[in-house]
């Protein structure tokens, strides 16, 4: 069902992994560019009419509005399950912990008597939240991208999601209800590049914004990287991701229902064991095909774990294991060996780690606390998860007083030439009256 990388003894790359060597799904979002422009253009010019029709055109719904009323969103929460209403409060309520310890302070450095620099952060003023649709429903997005951008002091939160044929032409009533749970009352049934492009440039019923994070499909993603400096991305998402790091003593039974727990989301999720076990690599497998045989999404789980993007790959020792992982940088990497917490304080790349036996990825996916909206297709080697500071802008704030400026005026003047811009010493220069050199004794 899965298949194997032998990378033991001398296959082991001896310069390094090439992260080529793994496995990885496709998702050329260059590609993707040439579908999303003229949609994107097209809301450009015509705004809500042009997101309509491609909710017709790809959705199947007619519309009238975009915008979800009030009244609806609070319908949907008062029908919410009282289960599912509890699990999302626990949800919300763990997430608050966790964001708002990442407030940040601003910070004042006196650099000279009479000279401060202070990092001042500044909420991003209003963002547009994308929550998928699809094989799946996220209420569990709408928690993840709401608490944070909250937790930061955005002002203005916008959501939008696909919407649905079977619930007309509305988002799942879950996500509308996790909405209104989080006190958000501006939704919009919109999708696809459509809705970035709606978020990005605005229309008569919504605002643009200066911000938009969320997952979504690739066309989401190509949209995001097309209109990208118009307005910020959290990262362009692609197909979901784990990593298991095991040893001899995991659990196969564990390591395999995980496996399936990631490859449920879509036949492109990727599925990745990096283990020191052949023996455990083996019981992997038996239990794959009898837990995947009883599982509800079996082809969707089949597909993903037959897919190139899933492997087992195995290694000689734990060093090399983490060697394979920090070069494939998992979205989810879950650390099943003897001293997890020791090994997991040595991975470097990881959108999320998650240590130990009783740690799955399923529990950051809702009640960690943690945030699941995290760096994809190897991107967590430069990028991070969501978190309040994706909404945050830091802002240098320079106060110098006169004095201050003149113990240091020399030293701008003799850069500015070094750089051929003479203009830049002058408005210093201007200050004092035109003067060229400048002493650090008191000025007059």
């Amino acid at each position: 069902m899965i298949s194997r990388i032998d990378l033991r003894g001398a296959a082991f790359p001896v310069d390094g992994i090439d992260r080529d060597l793994l496995p990885r799904a496709e998702f050329d979002v260059e590609a993707a560019l040439d579908t999303v422009r003229p949609i994107c253009e097209d809301v450009r010019h015509r705004g809500t009419r042009a997101v309509i029709e491609y909710g017709e055109r790809f959705d199947g719904v007619s519309l009238e509005r975009l915008r979800i009323p009030e009244a609806t969103l609070e319908a949907a929460l008062k029908a919410l399950d009282p289960a599912v209403r509890a699990a999302l409060e626990e949800s919300v309520r763990r997430a608050r912990l966790v964001h708002r310890e990442q407030r940040r302070t601003d910070v004042t450095t006196q650099v000279v008597p009479g000279g401060t620099v202070t990092e001042k952060w500044v909420p991003v003023e209003r963002v547009g939240l994308y929550v998928p649709g699809g094989l799946a429903v996220y209420p569990s997005s709408v928690v993840m991208n709401v608490v944070p951008a909250q937790e930061a002091g955005v002002e203005g939160i916008a959501v939008a999601s696909p919407p649905q044929k079977e619930f007309d032409g509305l988002p799942h009533p879950t996500i509308l209800a996790a909405c209104a749970l989080l006190g958000v009352t501006e939704v919009y049934a919109a999708g696809g590049a459509q809705a970035i492009a709606m978020f990005a440039y605005g229309t008569d019923e919504c605002r643009p914004v200066s911000l938009v994070t969320g997952p979504g499909n690739i066309y989401v993603a190509a949209a995001k990287r097309l209109l990208k400096g118009r307005i910020g991305i959290d990262a362009e998402a692609g197909p979901t991701e784990i990593a298991i790091l095991a040893d001899a003593s995991a659990d196969a039974g564990l390591v395999a229902a995980d496996l399936i727990s990631q490859a449920e989301h879509d036949t492109l999720a990727a599925a990745v064991l990096v283990t020191t076990s052949a023996e455990l690599a083996d019981a992997v497998d038996r239990e794959l095909a009898d837990q995947v045989a009883a599982a509800r999404h079996r082809e969707r789980i089949t597909a993903a774990l037959g897919g190139r993007q899933s492997a087992t790959v195995l290694v000689d020792t734990v060093a090399q294991g983490l060697e394979v992982v920090d070069a494939y940088a998992a979205e989810h990497l879950e650390i099943h060996t003897e001293d997890a917490p020791a090994v997991a304080a040595r991975v470097r790349n990881a959108g999320a780690v998650f240590v130990g036996p009783n740690s799955p990825v399923s529990l950051g996916d809702y009640c960690a606390g943690s945030n699941h909206v995290l760096p994809t297709g190897g991107c967590a080697c430069h990028s991070s998860g969501l978190s309040v500071q994706s909404f945050l802008r830091g802002i240098h704030v320079v106060d110098y007083s006169r004095q201050a400026l003149a113990e240091v005026a020399q030293h701008v003047l003799t850069l500015a030439e070094a750089e051929d811009l003479p203009a830049h010493g002058a408005a210093v220069a201007a200050r004092f009256g035109g003067v060229g050199r400048f002493a650090s004794g008191p000025v007059v």
